[in-house]
């Protein structure tokens, strides 16, 4: 199983998610892999905000080495699910899909704990510490659901 957790830069939401959920993945020893992406330009290469990197590291999880990459085409091919924080990555990830294969990928990370709600995670970035807390216990609560429903296979 290969999951790509989605975001607006890549250097929040999305490296929290992969980062949550890869501990996770690695807890339960599942055989799947994680990965994040983003849609904005402005931060490719960087690594993620300081605030992400602290709320991590508080938790025990090392996201200093991740580098923000855009989501491309091939993503597609690459991923067996695509999970995004908001609707914004939502409308941004099903323009790029090709066929309803595609689209079948893609869902809100959300619903993984509200079912068929299509809530959003909020984007830190333009808040506080105490934003990158919240961000990180509903990602912690996703990335739970997720790595359960991978444990039954």
């Amino acid at each position: 199983m290969k999951i790509l957790m989605v975001c607006l830069g890549n250097i929040c939401r999305s490296p929290l998610a992969e980062g949550i959920l890869q501990q996770k993945i690695d807890f339960y020893g599942i055989n799947a892999e994680v990965e994040s992406a983003g849609f904005e330009p402005f931060h490719t290469g960087d690594p993620p905000d300081e605030r992400a990197i602290k709320i991590g590291h508080n938790n025990g999880i090392d996201i200093s080495g991740h580098r923000a990459r855009m989501f491309q085409l091939s993503d597609f091919e690459r991923f067996d699910r695509i999970y995004v924080m908001d609707d914004n990555n939502h409308n941004d990830v099903m323009r790029k899909a090709r066929n309803e294969a595609d689209r079948m990928k893609v869902d809100y990370i959300l619903n993984t704990i509200h079912h068929e709600r299509n809530g959003v995670i909020p984007d830190p970035y333009y808040g506080g510490f105490r934003h990158f807390e919240e961000v990180f216990d509903l990602l912690n609560q996703c990335s739970e659901a997720i790595a359960k429903e991978l444990q039954k296979g």
